[in-house]
């Protein structure tokens, strides 16, 4: 008898485990370092739109698997066999954001492809795999640089921005206008996805509009631009115009979820929104509750979601408008 309530206890077990992950529908996303989840050990800022996107899908519902990397340009995903661990995992219903360009208009051999030419390849080969496997492809073309420059600096390698300080940055001039440094590789996506029928998002389009809004000064805020002394984590600061500081990373992926929910209606049900989210791994706007609560004026209506892990409950006042929303199996001790 023992034997047979603890087998029942067991299907139950596996019954529950599978309707659950059942119910869970997987956003992968492939691209570069503007996209990637980031080391945020002592303190580091920088953040990848793909890294901070999870706060903007209720993840009861929708799960955001970002397998961006920096550096990697369509090419360099596929022969380091990055491509081949995202089927392996793909279940059908499923999304695959497809977004690069940044890197495959570098001219190293191993990540470099041309428009009309291996970039398309690649981008189709992208789209058919992933209808092969069941799954749904979301195709974006690449973000813009902070470029107001008249004529944009030379720039073989995105990467080499991490080692330089702020007295290493470009000193040229700057204009009003935000100008393109991607030429065809921004068109490219845009036409594989009118030739095959594919979900696309002008992620191009998009991120230059909030960066020209903001403007030359403003937008330095999007990214990892900083003063000497202005950011404990950068004291010798940093002139970076490519990658995305957390407000940034944040600001993008905002605006990007909302895209892909006007391209994609039935996903904007799961479209979630708070004033503060705070998980450890660096995905929310702050890595606390103490944070977040700094940020806000408590004494009018606010939220702060909280991506799991457990937490120590703060004590509000009474005058407090805080609402907290705990998700991912996120609790008080």
């Amino acid at each position: 008898m023992k034997k047979l309530i603890g087998l029942s206890l067991l299907l139950c077990t596996l019954l529950f485990m599978a309707f659950t992950n059942d119910h869970v529908t997987t956003i992968f996303v492939i691209g570069d370092s503007t996209a990637a989840n980031k080391d945020i050990s002592n303190g580091k800022q920088e953040r990848g739109w793909a890294m901070v996107l999870q706060s903007y899908f209720d993840p009861e519902y929708i799960r955001v698997d970002n397998h961006a990397v920096n550096g990697r340009s369509s090419k360099s995903f596929i022969n380091e066999g990055r491509w081949d661990k995202v089927l392996e995992k793909m279940k059908p219903g499923d999304y695959v954001i497809i977004q690069f360009g940044h890197n495959d208009e570098k001219p190293k051999a191993d990540r470099h492809t041309d428009p009309g030419s291996t970039f398309d390849y690649n981008l189709a080969k992208f789209v058919r795999e992933t209808r092969e496997h069941g799954g749904i492809p979301i195709l974006m073309n690449c973000v813009v640089r902070r470029n107001f420059f008249v004529n944009a600096p030379e720039n073989d390698d995105d990467e080499k921005l991490r080692t330089m300080t702020f007295k290493d940055g470009v000193k040229m001039v700057e204009g009003d206008t935000l100008i393109d440094t991607h030429g065809l590789y921004r068109i490219a996506p845009r036409d594989v996805a009118a030739r095959m029928n594919c979900h696309f998002v002008d992620a191009n389009k998009i991120t230059h509009a909030l960066e020209q809004g903001l403007g030359t000064e403003a937008s330095k805020k999007l990214h990892m631009w900083f003063r000497p002394g202005e950011e404990p984590s950068e004291p010798k600061g940093k002139q970076d115009n490519t990658h995305y500081s957390i407000y940034g990373a944040h600001q993008v992926a905002r605006l990007l979820a909302d895209a892909i929910c006007t391209e994609i209606p039935v996903l904007s049900k799961y479209r979630t929104e708070a004033d503060a989210t705070v998980d450890k791994n660096g995905r929310g706007t702050c890595l606390t509750i103490e944070k977040a609560l700094e940020g806000l004026d408590q004494t009018k209506p606010c939220t702060i979601q909280i991506l799991g892990g457990q937490w120590e409950k703060p004590s509000l006042s009474k005058k407090s408008k805080v609402t907290f929303i705990l998700r991912e199996g996120a609790s008080w001790k």
